[in-house]
């Protein structure tokens, strides 16, 4: 499966994604890497794996999820993974269900705009819920309300801090992303 990756910051599940594809573990290729931003660490990842990457800069607004997938078709990808892309794009009709997002929350639990890292992780401890995690699921022309393709949990404890609990939840997303790309190719 051909992967392109939309990142917008220091590209960890990048670098997960980079390292199942290396070892083994996911049958998949990423092809391509397209970030918001041009001076980010996630794009000296993609580079250093020898991945090509287009920046793609969100002004002007107007035009930014045209230009966003015309990047995207340029790498003829089977499957676009939003991978800490911090910005909400119209999904064209031929990317119906073709492009997949992560979040650190149990969807459709402490989603929606604004609600991304540290800001999920508050909102859950704030809450006092006693589970929570991440969800893959198909992104929309909205913040986190696409088809859910699957959860993970994790527990919340008594004592996490938003950092404690981010961390926890990042293992689960480091399985789970994974897990929802060999879903698909079946």
């Amino acid at each position: 499966m051909r992967l392109v990756v939309l990142i917008s910051g220091s590209g960890t599940t990048l670098q997960n994604l980079i390292d199942r594809i290396r070892d083994g573990r996911l049958s998949a290729s990423i092809v391509g890497v397209v970030s918001s931003k041009p001076d980010v660490l996630g794009v000296e990842r993609a580079r250093a794996a020898g991945i090509p990457v287009t920046v793609v800069e969100p002004k002007p607004r107007e035009s930014f999820s045209d230009r966003v997938f015309a990047a995207v078709r340029a790498f003829e990808p089977d499957l676009v993974c939003l991978a800490g892309w911090l910005h909400l794009v119209k999904i064209p009709p031929d990317f119906h269900r073709k492009v997949l997002n992560i979040h650190p929350s149990l969807l459709p639990a402490f989603g929606g705009k604004g609600m991304y890292g540290r800001h999920v992780h508050e909102a859950v401890l704030a809450a006092g819920v006693p589970i929570s995690g991440c969800t893959v699921h198909y992104a929309d022309d909205t913040y986190d309300t696409g088809p859910i393709v699957l959860h993970r949990t994790v527990p919340v404890l008594p004592d996490d801090t938003p950092e404690t609990l981010a961390a926890r939840v990042f293992e689960a997303e480091c399985e789970a992303y994974p897990a929802a790309i060999e879903k698909l190719r079946i």
